[in-house]
């Protein structure tokens, strides 16, 4: 069974995307560099989801960087298509977390486009220096693990 055949869970709204002009080449092919943007849409739209978004973060005097940003391509996506972007809570550590997301191509078998991963850092919001998650969103995370 490939990895498209797996049931993919259910995708709220804000995960699903259609690919505009835009994000294309001259071929019609999302440009590589429109991926990152998709995954930190994801990422965050989870962590929001998960109730550790960035306003939940920015009441708490803290912010996220980017510390590490991976992405791998299996196919296109295409002018029009219809994206899903499923994300998950790979790790949460006590100054840091990973997120993965997979796009997948939306079908009635949904084809896996492109996976990454996000790694970022937590920091104070006034000067940027390296903070702990609190413990309440520290374990709403873990619970997603």
């Amino acid at each position: 069974m490939t990895e498209a055949a797996v049931p993919l869970p259910e995708v709220p709204p804000s995960l699903r995307r259609r690919v505009e002009h835009v994000d294309t080449d001259a071929s019609g092919v999302v440009h590589f560099s429109r991926y990152a943007s998709l995954l930190e849409t994801a990422g965050l739209e989870e962590l929001e989801r998960r109730g550790a978004g960035l306003e939940v973060l920015s009441a708490q005097g803290l912010d996220l960087r980017v510390r590490e940003l991976r992405v791998s391509y299996r196919a296109p996506a295409r002018f029009q298509d219809w994206l899903l972007m499923v994300p998950t809570v790979d790790h949460v550590g006590p100054a840091s977390l990973k997120l993965g997301v997979k796009l997948y191509r939306e079908g009635p078998e949904p084809l896996l486009l492109a996976f990454g991963s996000l790694d970022f850092a937590v920091v104070t919001r006034e000067n940027g220096v390296p903070a702990c998650l609190p413990p309440s969103l520290s374990s709403a995370l873990k619970q997603a693990q």
